[in-house]
């Protein structure tokens, strides 16, 4: 009995909603109301999948960088390159390659300009391992060359320094010594390097400002770190899964060490997205809030519309659950036919940007990374967003239904 009823509320209220109404301004807040929910479902949909293409934008930028997972200590700023088992790490299917790493801040002048960064000493197969060496602005990826050693500079670090990759002065590095501290000496307080540089390379990321490749035995001699190592680096193969990777090389380095994946080495950087998403999120909701609020008036002023039906209703046998079922029905298809209008319009305004880039971000001498606005596509933002459409349509239906049976309580006690 429940199935046929509520197949016959749906049947009359689907006949309500394109039956010629006798007030027009019904017609007209139905109207409104589905445009309301329309335009903001297509907002929500368009925003989230410029979130969802800059996410992907700023990963690629950063993978290209990053490795797959990144060791370091817990506790301290280097370690013993034997204390972890690189052997063991090797042996794990999946893993390409182990890269031992020596970073830390670094003072380097040039010419009559310095600047104060992070030096990356890596060893001479690391650039192609890591593909950075296809990251080349100006020059070459060019750390090692027969028995010189060279340093390969961010864009921005190379900009406040001025350098010219064609001439002969070496970059000179300055690093407070560790092991021997004499500070009534300054001179004598720093050890430092001479380094020809040998190219420049663009990320697209805060890291052409922060760092500067140099070979890994330069690396060790500038910071006293003999033996040792800040971080250790993998690289997967391509077809590696990275979930199984990440539990076994936790259980070969124990506590003392942390490993880091793709997001969780920018880790500030993405919770910083993903947060602006969900604000953005919720303040676009907010606005098919309001939109729906007209759903109480359409449902108000239907029920007095059609009082004659409610009537013959009853009088067949109908109760108030019946009743108020088919009205929450009424509201249910105004919003859900705009929140899929919504949708679909969104859909095809993310479809065209993605085509054809027609927004764009400035001219084509902006210095953007891409001169359009990035846009992709995702189901759950659409499931998300018909999910958030109807359940502030049944909330507000069954808002305009409570508000009526209480006027209607408080108008029979005041006859009676």
């Amino acid at each position: 009995m429940k199935k046929k009823s509520s197949k016959a509320a749906l049947f009359i209220a689907w006949r309500y909603l394109f039956s010629k109404k006798k007030h027009n301004i019904i017609n007209i807040i139905s109207i409104i109301s589905a445009i309301g929910i329309m335009v903001s479902s297509a907002a929500l949909i368009i925003v989230l999948s410029v979130f969802n293409g800059m996410e992907d934008l700023v990963i690629s930028n950063f993978n290209h960088f990053n490795p797959d997972f990144k060791i370091t200590k817990c506790e301290g700023k280097s370690f013993s390159s034997d204390s972890i088992s690189i052997q063991q790490l090797d042996n794990i299917p999946g893993i390409a390659s182990v890269q031992e790493v020596v970073s830390d801040m670094v003072l380097i002048k040039y010419k009559d300009n310095q600047i104060l960064t992070h030096f990356k000493g890596v060893n001479k197969c690391y650039p192609s391992i890591a593909q950075i060496d296809n990251l080349i602005y100006d020059g070459s990826f060019t750390l090692y060359e027969d028995s010189n050693s060279y340093a390969v500079l961010g864009i921005s670090v190379a900009g406040t320094l001025q350098l010219n990759l064609n001439g002969f002065e070496t970059l000179n590095f300055f690093y407070p010594k560790r092991l021997k501290k004499n500070f009534s000496d300054p001179s004598n307080a720093f050890n430092s390097i001479n380094v020809m540089p040998s190219g420049v390379f663009l990320t697209n990321t805060n890291y052409d400002e922060e760092y500067v490749f140099i070979p890994i035995e330069m690396a060790r001699e500038l910071s006293d770190y003999q033996g040792e190592v800040t971080e250790l680096e993998i690289f997967l193969s391509p077809s590696a899964n990275l979930n199984e990777i990440h539990k076994k090389i936790e259980q070969i380095i124990g506590n003392q060490y942390v490993v880091k994946d793709h997001y969780e080495q920018e880790e500030t950087l993405f919770k910083t997205m993903k947060t602006e998403k969900i604000i953005i999120f919720f303040i676009l909701t907010l606005i098919i809030l309001m939109a729906a609020f007209n759903i109480i008036g359409i449902v108000g002023m239907l029920i007095v519309e059609k009082k004659n039906d409610i009537s013959i209703l009853f009088t067949l046998g109908a109760d108030h659950h019946f009743i108020n079922r088919i009205f929450l029905y009424e509201g249910m298809f105004v919003s859900a036919a705009g929140g899929l209008l919504g949708m679909v319009v969104g859909f095809i305004i993310c479809l065209l940007q993605q085509l054809f880039h027609i927004v764009k971000l400035g001219g084509g001498e902006s210095g953007y990374i891409i001169d359009y606005y990035p846009v992709t596509m995702e189901l759950k933002d659409f499931t998300i967003v018909f999910i958030a459409v109807m359940s502030i349509t049944i909330l507000s239906s069954f808002a305009s239904l409570l508000g009526l049976k209480k006027r209607k309580n408080r108008i029979e006690k005041t006859d009676n």
